[in-house]
């Protein structure tokens, strides 16, 4: 527990670092904290604070910096953030077009490097579970079917079928009739379920069809959870703080590019609600040790179906990032409720 004095010195120190990006140094506390006091007594202070790690003495300069741990304390006890204009809000509306969902995805994640300087990124959640809405299948010629998949949200995903045996058209109306008068609505992996003693009665040619369908179908939801965009990687390129130091930026590089690791902790703000933010380490993820990552969900039609971010140093303006995170994670998941079929 910090006494009034400290909270007020530590919270002075943390904004004119993520201001200047410079070491503060007592006379600099003296003049912007507001507090009657000597630099000598807020070296005194400075020294406490280091000793239980909040802050830190680089070896060129007499100043002090944030360390992880004020940063912290600072967003969880002395942040308060600035709300954003109308006019800011109505241009990023504008930005956001309900008329296709990868294209939102794409736009959001442009708003958030755009108005953050740093990377946006945009996951969608995993829909292996999602029902299907309609199947169809059209006979390309020999041997060759073209399955066309109709997901929840409209969008429409096609798979070509390389078959030992030819179908007539009627045929493959016929089947996609069945599936779609049976089975509208489940996912995937429940259609297969309930079909597994199906297979059996259906006739040795059909239930080649419907196995293969059901195959493509598994690939293009698995397709669809990979759903990832980033925008912004190379602003982080001109932040010193990381920048400086190569094989960090080729490690944080080397993360966006595999992705995995990053949707996962994107996948972990699905579980609860509102902004969460990680500083430095307490993400877990080596790559992101000097960095902060701030994610919100975003829902369509009250349903959780994937998060955003922000990626960038941890010298970061919380107070503005903040606001711009949560108000495009609303935009977001308006957009997609309209989308909604």
């Amino acid at each position: 527990m910090l006494n009034e004095r400290a909270q007020i010195l530590l919270k002075t120190l943390v904004e004119r670092y993520i201001g200047d990006g410079q070491p503060v140094g007592s006379r600099a506390l003296q003049q912007y904290s507001g507090l009657e006091i000597s630099p000598a007594t807020i070296r005194n202070v400075m020294a406490d604070l280091e000793d239980i790690g909040l802050v830190s003495s680089p070896h060129t300069s007499a100043g002090r910096i944030p360390t992880g741990m004020a940063y912290r304390l600072f967003i969880d006890t002395m942040l308060v953030t600035k709300p954003l204009d109308s006019t800011r809000m109505q241009r990023m509306e504008n930005q956001l077009q309900p008329d296709n969902p990868s294209r939102l995805i794409a736009q959001a994640s442009n708003i958030l490097s755009e108005l953050t300087q740093f990377a946006g990124v945009v996951a969608t959640a995993k829909r292996s579970t999602a029902a299907v809405r309609q199947i169809e299948f059209l006979r390309l010629g020999e041997n060759r079917v073209l399955l066309i998949i109709v997901m929840p949200d409209g969008e429409v995903e096609n798979r070509v079928l390389l078959l030992e045996r030819d179908y007539t058209q009627s045929q493959l109306t016929e089947a996609g009739n069945f599936l779609n008068q049976n089975y509208t609505g489940c996912s995937f992996s429940q259609i297969r379920e309930k079909l597994r003693g199906e297979l059996r009665q259906l006739h040795q040619d059909m239930s080649e069809l419907m196995s293969a369908a059901l195959a493509a179908g598994d690939e293009a939801v698995a397709k669809k959870s990979e759903d990832y965009v980033i925008s912004g990687e190379h602003n982080l390129l001109h932040v010193h703080d990381l920048s400086s130091d190569m094989n960090r930026l080729r490690g944080l590089f080397s993360l966006f590019e595999q992705k995995t690791e990053l949707v996962q902790l994107l996948e972990a703000s699905h579980k609860g609600q509102g902004i969460h933010i990680y500083v430095g380490s307490e993400s877990g993820l080596p790559s992101l040790d000097e960095c902060s990552v701030i994610t919100a969900p975003y829902s369509a039609d009250g349903r959780v179906v994937g998060a955003l971010a922000v990626v960038g140093p941890k010298r970061m303006d919380y107070q503005r990032v903040i606001p711009i995170v949560d108000f495009t994670a609303r935009l977001l998941g308006n957009a997609l409720s309209q989308n909604q079929p």
